[in-house]
């Protein structure tokens, strides 16, 4: 388990958290009046309103929530056909679709928040009912993301997710990321303007203490990441194992839920690289309600289907 950083920067200045009202469930009734969301329109409100009711029912009848990655706009049409909760958009995804390892999206190879832009002209036109979340690279030095989120509300988008992230680098970097203003920090900042806007959010968490952080800015659902997925051609091949993302994602919602008992917890990267090492995952922690699949969703199906697909036309014999 790597060591990160503590972020450098004004975490304590955020928000209220959302007050909840316990009810027989296990989450309880979210207040949506309109003065605890300054900054929210009313049909952004209610949409956010409208995602979040339907998942505790889901969840009672034992039903996993289920984010998957799009980074074409098939793979978006058909992640809907196959009965997907959320999709999300972010830079990496055009890279990995694009036959490059995830981590080109946290190298200076394009805009991310442009890209994602770019991508929402691909993917929105062609899902029809799910919610679509945006990747939002909240460290970008030349955007001022009060405006910016409301570009990403403007697009279509129904939520934002914290990506690129700073939360995938460790070591000195990353500290020094923290300590000259392009920390972690600036994801829970924006997770928080995101909230005062009434938008769906679900950020990547790596730790406890950013579990925390994301929990009191208003995060509605919270994705323990594991770090980069492994299995594929183009996938790590150092993580934790199974047993020691099986604690770290326990200690992540743990974290969460100290601050807020309503906050949905998703688990998402490292070894969970397919449906059993998913339902390892699931089966053991409390208090975690699905997975956000990425790789495991779009770029690996891909490539088993094309291999496959390509030697069975192979075999055909010309006698």
């Amino acid at each position: 388990m790597k060591n990160t950083p503590k972020p450098v920067g004004p975490i304590e200045n955020f928000p209220k958290q959302i007050k909840f009202e316990s009810k027989q469930s296990n989450f309880g009734s979210i207040d949506y009046s309109l003065n605890l969301f300054p900054d929210a329109k009313p049909e952004t409100l209610q949409r956010t309103q409208g995602i979040l009711e339907q998942s505790p029912n889901q969840i009672a009848k034992g039903i996993s929530i289920l984010g998957a990655g799009a980074g074409t706009g098939i793979s978006a049409k058909f992640e809907e056909a196959g009965g997907i909760d959320l999709i999300i958009v972010y830079n990496s995804r055009r890279f990995r679709m694009a036959g490059r390892g995830s981590l080109s999206g946290l190298l200076p190879f394009a805009d991310a928040n442009a890209v994602v832009l770019d991508m929402a002209n691909e993917v929105l036109p062609v899902v029809k009912k799910v919610h679509v979340v945006a990747g939002v690279c909240a460290t970008d030095p030349f955007r001022r993301m009060d405006y910016f989120l409301r570009t990403i509300e403007a697009t279509g988008f129904s939520g934002v997710q914290n990506f690129r992230t700073v939360g995938l680098f460790d070591g000195n970097f990353r500290q020094n990321l923290e300590e000259t203003g392009m920390g972690y920090y600036l994801e829970v900042e924006m997770i928080a303007k995101a909230h005062e806007m009434g938008l769906l959010r679900t950020p990547y968490a790596f730790n406890e203490d950013e579990a925390a952080d994301m929990a009191k800015a208003g995060a509605d659902i919270i994705v323990a990441h594991m770090g980069l997925t492994t299995s594929g051609t183009i996938g790590a091949k150092t993580s934790l194992s199974l047993e020691e993302s099986v604690v770290l994602v326990q200690n992540i919602a743990d974290s969460a839920h100290r601050v807020n008992p309503n906050a949905i917890l998703l688990c998402h990267g490292g070894p969970i690289s397919g449906p059993a090492e998913a339902e390892f995952i699931l089966k053991r922690p409390n208090g975690v309600h699905g997975f956000y699949r990425v790789s495991s969703m779009e770029r690996l199906p891909v490539e088993q289907a094309i291999t496959s697909n390509v030697q069975q036309y192979k075999l055909i014999s010309l006698h």
